[in-house]
């Protein structure tokens, strides 16, 4: 793999749309199999999120609860594959996804904008290291980001060549981290205070209240979550790429 230097190269992956959690909607939940060919189909890029089960599987998935898309009580960590493979998304007859399963659909048709769940119960180069390992043989595009700085920092020195980026907003989500010391943490991910040690090559923020730091990242910038034509007129005033759901740029 190769950083995305090139002027097409980096067109085909920092300016398609990109669909977040896939081309979703009624027959197609988010982070399903078929939201994502749904995606690669339109000529979108994809957004997805990477979760480590209870032994060791590379998942797709947003929460870290599965109640909102399945109905069960339980935390995604606390599941063994073989038990969230019995579950179903959004009332439908749709599994969650391995990451593996995405990438062998994809086969590098579209490029993949993989966003690593915080998982602070997992040894964080265990985690990290599986991911890089499931994109080896990956022929296409891919990015990954997170909200955790300390992986996008440990990501960018295991693969050097793939871009690493930073999330953030502007009043962060207690829940992105879990305690001690939520507050600092949350301070510290709205202020990106961590960037001189990271060096993200891009940043993704909320497109309604990017800071003074996002709006002056000398990087590529995506803005999310855009879900109309009027909110991507906004968006691309502040950012170079959109993370879109449910209408088409």
């Amino acid at each position: 793999m190769v950083r995305m230097k090139t002027k097409t190269q980096k067109k085909t992956l920092w300016s398609l749309p990109t669909a977040h959690r896939g081309l979703h909607g009624a027959s197609a939940p988010e982070n399903s199999l078929p939201a994502f060919e749904a995606a690669i189909e339109k000529g979108y890029a994809i957004e997805t999120d990477v979760h480590f089960t209870k032994d060791k599987q590379l998942v797709l998935f947003h929460d870290d609860g599965l109640f909102r898309m399945t109905k069960d009580k339980r935390r995604l960590s606390e599941c063994t594959l073989g038990e969230l493979s019995s579950l179903r998304l959004g009332g439908t007859d749709e599994k969650i996804p391995l990451l593996e399963e995405l990438l062998r659909l994809d086969g590098g048709r579209t490029p993949i904008l993989l966003e690593i769940k915080n998982e602070p119960e997992a040894d964080a180069g265990e985690f990290l290291g599986a991911i890089a390992q499931a994109f080896s043989n990956y022929k296409g595009a891919y990015a990954v980001q997170s909200f955790q700085p300390m992986y996008v920092k440990r990501y960018k020195k295991l693969c050097p060549n793939i871009p690493c980026g930073l999330l953030t907003h502007s009043d962060p989500n207690p829940k992105i981290f879990f305690p001690p010391f939520a507050g600092i943490k949350r301070h510290i991910v709205a202020k990106m205070s961590l960037n001189f040690l990271v060096k993200p090559d891009f940043l993704s923020f909320e497109f309604h209240s990017p800071t003074k730091k996002a709006r002056t990242f000398k990087g590529t910038k995506f803005c999310w979550t855009v879900r109309s034509k009027e909110d991507e007129t906004r968006a691309r005033k502040v950012a170079d790429n959109i993370i879109f759901e449910n209408y088409l740029p």
